[in-house]
């Protein structure tokens, strides 16, 4: 007895010197809580990048094997997963959880190797690149300079732009919002198996919510999964609203990974196949969107949690650019993608993880979702759906500190937050609070009140959003996700 109470104060003095609980008011039961409800809500991508990489339901692309293959990728997603969200809790402390980005994985999929023709090596060379780029731009310290370059108000409009964004990915997820046929979107029938799991769902985690619960978003996760599965074997019709997801008790519960792709993404073939001209506008326009979808994250969540300082700066945040950074290079090695920072992040924090220690319990999860793969292919998507619309909701709630009476700062932050959802980007959202606000300040003759990086970014965010014009002039295509 008295060896095991040895045993765990050890253990939590461990514990509290590497994550520094106390400074940061929190515990460990919390911080596991927190870090499950990340997890959980994010454990689609496992089954979702190896979907996207290799076309799995398109017609006439899945058969021609241009992907990664299967297997390879469900192995690869969750290894770097693991390995890069640990690291970000080891390195950086905060509750930040790393996986392939999606719309990054689109780009690789479907501009570079179905529209470039690039072989699926030199598609995720390009990653590496792109990744290596970004890290050079964080060591330098010109990564942190722009997000201090920032003005307040539209840090706190990214925060409720991705608090939007974040609502309507859980929307969308559960069915609820759907593809008009005459308008841009529409609501859904409601009258499907997947609908009744979302609204049971909503309600059994708004009710654990609003009682307080802490574990709320991570139980609610887990029994609306179950009511899916009921429902499933119930309802001959009931399909998921959308893949992966399966709402099915697997056959199996345990599989081998495969390793086979590790270390694919050392080519640089692309040079020769599309051109230097071509490969370098693929790599900035990559870097570009994967730069700002981080540092949206990071200063949504900052907020949230309350990390912000009065000038909207976060302290550490330079290790948390590092580590998303290598990230990106990382996926690109692995053959998984870039890998960045999940704005589902945010459902841990929501659940109060504050520290390192929430993303390492993630990231552990994640590398035993190398063996457990058909465990989690389980979670229907209208089952994390709840928890990302209480999130949003959450994020939102910034949005009183914006005033949007004044038009220097927002009509700016209004763009910010509308664009987000409406495009499903957080880059085209802070591209467009950029460029309006530096307009703005101009024909107001206030240029000299903007900073010079701000400047410099604004006119990126101009070349970006005008690829579509130029690329055919340069010989290349565009890279926009």
């Amino acid at each position: 007895m008295a060896a095991s109470t040895v045993a765990r104060r050890t253990e939590a003095g461990i514990l509290e010197r590497v994550f520094k609980l106390r400074e940061n008011a929190t515990t460990v039961s919390t911080e596991v809580i927190g870090g499950i409800t990340t997890f959980f809500v994010m454990a689609y991508i496992i089954a979702l990048n190896p979907i996207i990489l290799n076309y799995v339901g398109v017609q006439g692309l899945q058969d021609a094997k241009l992907g990664p293959g299967f297997p390879q990728t469900v192995a690869m997603t969750a290894l770097c997963a693991g390995v890069l969200t640990i690291a970000m809790g080891l390195y950086a402390n905060r509750p930040f959880a790393m996986a392939a980005g999606l719309g990054l994985n689109a780009v690789v999929a479907y501009q570079l190797v179905v529209g470039a023709k690039l072989p699926w090596q030199a598609a995720m060379g390009i990653i590496l690149m792109e990744g290596i780029a970004i890290t050079i731009l964080v060591l330098t310290g010109l990564r942190e300079a722009v997000l201090n370059a920032i003005p307040l108000t539209l840090k706190r409009a990214i925060g409720v732009g991705i608090g939007l964004f974040i609502l309507l990915i859980g929307l969308v997820n559960a069915g609820f919002v759907v593809r008009g046929a005459g308008t841009v979107v529409t609501l859904s029938t409601l009258n499907t198996g997947p609908a009744l799991t979302f609204f049971i769902g909503l309600a059994i985690t708004l009710f654990l919510f609003a009682r307080g619960y802490r574990a709320a978003l991570v139980i609610g996760i887990v029994l609306t999964t179950v009511v899916a599965t009921i429902l499933h074997s119930a309802v001959a019709t009931y399909v998921p609203s959308t893949a992966p997801g399966t709402a099915v008790v697997p056959s199996s519960f345990v599989s081998l990974p495969d390793f086979s792709n590790a270390f694919q993404g050392l080519n640089f073939s692309s040079f020769a196949t599309i051109g230097v001209v071509a490969t370098v506008l693929a790599v900035f326009t990559i870097m570009l969107s994967d730069f700002f979808d981080t540092m949206g994250t990071v200063i949504g969540i900052g907020g949230q949690a309350g990390w912000l300082d009065a000038k909207g700066r976060m302290p550490g945040v330079r290790n948390i650019l590092l580590v998303d950074s290598v990230g990106a290079a990382f996926g690109g090695l692995m053959s998984a993608s870039s890998n960045t920072t999940y704005i589902e992040s945010a459902a841990g924090v929501s659940a109060g993880a504050r520290t390192g220690l929430a993303s390492v319990v993630t990231g552990v999860l994640f590398l035993l979702c190398m063996f457990l793969a058909p465990v989690v292919a389980v979670i229907p998507q209208e089952a994390t759906a709840p928890a990302l619309i209480i999130v949003g909701f959450l994020m939102a709630g910034i949005a009183s500190k914006i005033d949007l009476g004044d038009i220097e700062e927002g009509l700016p932050a209004l763009l910010t937050m509308v664009v987000m959802p409406f495009t499903y980007s957080i880059t085209n959202g802070i591209g467009a609070g950029f460029v309006s606000y530096a307009f703005i300040k101009l024909v107001r003759g206030k240029a000299r009140d903007v900073h010079p990086l701000f400047w410099a970014v604004a006119i990126a965010f101009i070349l970006y959003f005008a690829q579509n014009a130029y690329a055919p002039l340069l010989g290349s295509g565009s890279f926009r996700e």
